[in-house]
């Protein structure tokens, strides 16, 4: 049985995966660049890592969240990182959303150290993973998602297998084209109706109402009628992220249009100094 866990990223997502593994009979460690969210989590009972590498030693599993970019090869390479200090036979689970490219380094230098390495990116957003409701997407040995299920669970509603190291990666490229799409068009919807004399509200009550009624579109388009752009997944990511989308489509001989349109919508918003706002954020660029 798992009992010594270190985790390592603590964004907006992290740190409330980590909170709810303090409610169980587990050896917290944690480490993060953020020294007020490791404070937060030391208050729940984890214990700080003063890196990475120090997170990850001595540890029955280690579960990694930090998004591609700058911040994840140090993290994970560097004499300071992951890898330096997970023990030989220790599971690393990788929740980050990754290219594939990064996926298959970090499980290939895994392997070099006789690491067992689960591909798990995850899907939901700070309040999914608040109340334990996130879903996890794998891709490995499958005897892996078993001996880390009861952890997951206290985080994660849905485990669902896909395939091998790399498929879980190339599902949550599905999962971030799609979501990022809707978003972008619901706030095309919003706007366009908005210009023709109705209030967001009405517009949505509609749209509620039959075939292209969804969870996302009801709690997206509630936020962007109020107004209310707190960061749940943020807009710079969300960008990001459609930039992996289209290189692996480019990969398999695809071009994606409505991706290709969606992402200078992004762009924009990033440009516009949105960034750090949530991907709902979008509509701002649309009202401009």
């Amino acid at each position: 049985m798992l009992k010594k866990i270190g985790f390592i990223g603590l964004g907006t997502v992290g740190r409330h995966m980590a909170a709810n593994l303090t409610k169980g009979s587990y050896e917290l460690t944690v480490f993060d660049t953020n020294q007020d969210a490791v404070a937060g989590l030391v208050a729940q009972g984890a214990k700080a890592a003063p890196s990475a590498a120090e997170a990850a030693k001595g540890r029955d599993l280690v579960i990694a969240i930090v998004p591609e970019g700058d911040e994840l090869l140090p993290l994970m390479f560097s004499q300071d990182g992951i890898l330096a200090g997970i023990d030989t036979g220790a599971i690393l689970a990788d929740m980050g959303s990754h290219s594939l490219e990064t996926t298959m380094r970090i499980a290939e230098d895994a392997a070099k150290k006789r690491v067992m390495y689960l591909d798990a990116p995850v899907w939901g957003s700070k309040e999914h993973a608040a109340n334990g409701l996130l879903t996890i997407i794998t891709g490995g040995d499958p005897s892996l998602v078993g001996k880390c299920r009861e952890a997951f669970s206290y985080f994660g509603l849905n485990i669902i297998h896909v395939g091998q190291v790399g498929d879980a990666t190339k599902m949550k490229f599905i999962v971030n084209l799609v979501q990022a799409e809707l978003v972008q068009v619901l706030a095309e919807g919003l706007v366009f109706g908005e210009k023709m004399g109705f209030n967001a509200d009405k517009i949505l009550e509609v749209l509620d109402t039959r075939g292209v009624a969804s969870p996302l579109f009801h709690l997206k388009g509630r936020a962007m009628a109020r107004g209310d752009f707190s960061r749940s997944l943020a807009l710079k990511y969300v960008h990001e992220q459609l930039h992996m989308v289209m290189n692996a489509a480019r990969l398999v001989g695809l071009t994606l249009p409505a991706a290709e349109a969606a992402s200078k919508v992004y762009e924009e918003g990033v440009k516009a100094g949105w960034g750090e706002e949530d991907f709902s954020a979008v509509i701002k660029v649309l009202r401009k």
